[in-house]
């Protein structure tokens, strides 16, 4: 069974910058491929960003391309979500996910049903 923890959530003002953490407990992390998503009031859940097993491949959605970055420490069990030049439409419940793939797979799946697992989330809120 894998859990995983997300961290890092607040308030920031438009323009900031935090940085989210996803720590994974069992399982073996460096197989892999992870994702964040966030979930807005009223609002679809959306794909934010994903990260390939290998580490080699991110990719984002279009409304964040350019302002947030994924990274992962296998020793440290742990991905990243950093995310810069904060927008106020940025505020959402940040959720990780996990699946296990094979080291050649370079695609990044964009919906949370593709993943099996699945963290409760971090709250950020961006000020005007």
């Amino acid at each position: 069974q894998v859990q995983l923890i997300e961290s890092g959530g607040g308030l920031v003002q438009a323009g900031g910058s935090l940085r989210l953490s996803c720590a994974a407990s069992g399982g073996i992390f460096s197989r892999f491929a992870l994702a964040w998503f966030r979930q807005a009031p009223g609002k679809d859940r959306e794909f934010v960003g994903g990260i390939t097993r290998g580490g080699g491949r991110t990719e984002f959605a279009d409304s964040v391309q350019g302002r947030f970055t994924i990274a992962r420490d296998n020793d440290k069990k742990t991905v990243y979500l950093q995310m810069n030049s904060l927008k106020p439409e940025d505020t959402a419940v940040y959720i990780c996910a996990s699946r296990s793939t094979i080291l050649s797979v370079s695609t990044i799946a964009t919906s949370l049903f593709d993943y099996e697992y699945r963290g409760q989330g971090t709250q950020v809120t961006v000020s005007s």
